[in-house]
């Protein structure tokens, strides 16, 4: 039976909304997504509010939602904003079906859902990546999401926030300079969008903003930070692969998207296989770059629809 819901995707920096047809457990169609800034608006109801104003039509009663944090209280809280969102809230706006999702628990939806023409390769053998084993997601974004599918069943996780391991002098500095900045560091303090300014700062003592530095990187200026950057998300994701017995990588979240031309000529794959006597094993891990412009929304109407 044919359907349409209302789909949003709820990030530290964006919230994305859509409508989404379904046809029993499969997506048809995803409609253009309204894109706000979080920091502009004071409240998820106030942003399903200017969406529904755009709509044409009466807004969708049922909501599968991503959400950028952990999703298993009554009351969530976005990691990286002061948003919160409860059923009682949703119920008020007029949204008495709802499916939440961890927001990189979508993007494994996505992952397990889309055919092998939405993926790139970044690095290891070429060919499709095998659907029946355990595939690590990963994606630098706000913070640092992570994810596995395993057998077709997607497992959330808080994996971003994992220790961050030093392997060379310039990354033991950068430790330094984070560890008496936040006492723990995470790993997300580096492999995200504000880890490159955190990068940047120990190697130049310069306070520039993560969002004029990404400008340069992606206008193609070689920055010595993302050097590093590159470096220490190849590592980390191929720390994942290790721990999480994976088959196959993916690369996903805003900044792997908009990075998918850059990654696989970067120090990635150089830090992803250096796993001392397991670089042989590395090498024969597939790793991928989701190339899809909308996976969170897309993932959380597939978790809505297959309940």
């Amino acid at each position: 039976m044919k359907r349409v819901i209302a789909v949003a995707d709820i990030g530290g920096t964006n919230a994305r909304f859509a409508t989404a047809e379904l046809d029993g457990d499969s997506v048809l169609r995803l409609s253009e997504p309204e894109t706000l800034r979080t920091s502009h608006v004071s409240s998820f109801g106030e942003a399903w509010k200017a969406f529904v104003r755009k709509l044409d039509g009466d807004a969708p009663d049922s909501l599968g939602l991503s959400f950028a944090g952990p999703v298993d209280g009554p009351e969530i809280k976005l990691t990286n904003n002061d948003w919160t969102i409860d059923r009682d809230a949703l119920r008020a706006l007029g949204i008495h079906d709802v499916r939440i999702v961890n927001d990189f628990g979508a993007v494994a939806h996505a992952v397990g859902a889309l055919g092998d023409e939405h993926f790139r390769e970044l690095c290891g053998p070429s060919g499709p990546i095998a659907k029946d084993g355990v595939t690590t997601v990963i994606g630098p974004g706000t913070g640092l999401g992570v994810a596995q599918i395993v057998s077709g069943s997607v497992l959330e996780t808080e994996g971003g926030h994992a220790g961050f391991a030093p392997a060379d002098d310039v990354e033991e500095q950068v430790h330094r300079d984070l560890r008496a900045r936040f006492g723990r560091v995470e790993i997300e303090h580096l492999a995200s969008g504000p880890g490159l300014a955190n990068i940047h700062r120990v190697l130049t003592s310069d306070m520039m903003d993560d969002s004029e530095l990404w400008a340069a990187v992606l206008s193609g200026s070689e920055l010595t930070a993302f050097d590093h950057w590159c470096a220490i998300l190849g590592g980390f994701a191929g720390d994942l692969a290790l721990v999480h017995g994976a088959h196959a990588v993916v690369v996903a979240g805003g900044l792997g998207y908009r990075l998918r031309d850059r990654l696989p000529t970067s120090r990635f794959q150089e830090r992803f296989v250096a796993k001392g006597k397991f670089q042989t094993r590395m090498r024969s891990i597939p790793v991928r770059i989701l190339d899809h412009p909308q996976p969170g929304l897309l993932g959380a109407a597939i978790a809505f629809a297959r309940g």
